[in-house]
């Protein structure tokens, strides 16, 4: 029995033969990044990239799928690791800041980038370079009870003024949220090309187009 039973059934074996061979970069191991490259292989993706170049936080383990045992370790190479014991996918992990001048070799051989960055200088380059190379790219984001999943043809670079400012709240419920729907569109957009936008707040449980 395949290990993807379940959502075969549901998506049907057309679209899991398009998503296996589909190649994704996720732009971020924390959080956002993580969760998403972990349910991406998880609903059949087979050709994964995930760049981020921080290690492991104690302060990481409520809202990212690490362990106390990996504190310490890389958060890309960790989170490969994890993901090659329990599915046998090779997910390609780059311990490297992504910048505007390595972007192009970082996001290369990708026919999608989702970008969860989470400061102003590396959600730029993202951005900058799939217009340049005309690449689809996600943006997925959230502040206190707020989220986002935006494709790049609409996004806009938020202020630095937030930047590696590490003591924000953070709802577990809104990741876990945030990134089911960032999931969802990325398989709506690899199955019929379909691009959709969304905003999504906690307080109201509220999942919204994006206009």
């Amino acid at each position: 029995m395949s290990i993807f039973f379940h959502e075969q059934l549901y998506r049907t074996s057309e679209v899991m033969a398009k998503i296996k061979d589909f190649p994704v970069t996720v732009c971020g191991a924390g959080a956002l990044g993580a969760n998403i490259t972990e349910s991406l292989a998880r609903s059949g993706f087979g050709k994964l990239k995930v760049i981020d170049r921080d290690r492991i936080e104690e302060r990481n383990l409520s809202t990212q799928p690490y362990y106390r045992s990996d504190i310490g370790a890389m958060k890309a190479k960790m989170l490969a690791n994890s993901l090659y014991r329990a599915l046998g996918v090779n997910v390609d992990a780059q311990s490297k800041e992504l910048t505007a001048g390595n972007s192009p070799q970082l996001l290369r051989d990708s026919s999608l980038i989702i970008d969860t960055f989470d400061n102003s200088v590396a959600r730029l380059a993202v951005k900058d370079y799939c217009e340049t190379a005309n690449l689809p790219c996600l943006h997925v984001g959230l502040a206190r009870d707020y989220a986002e999943v935006i494709w790049n043809e609409v996004y806009r670079v938020p202020s630095p003024a937030n930047d590696d400012v590490c003591d924000y709240p953070l709802a577990r419920n809104l990741v876990t949220l945030t990134v089911a729907v960032a999931c969802e569109v990325t398989i709506a957009f690899v199955s019929s090309k379909q691009q959709q936008s969304y905003t999504i707040t906690l307080a109201d449980l509220a999942i919204k187009s994006f206009t």
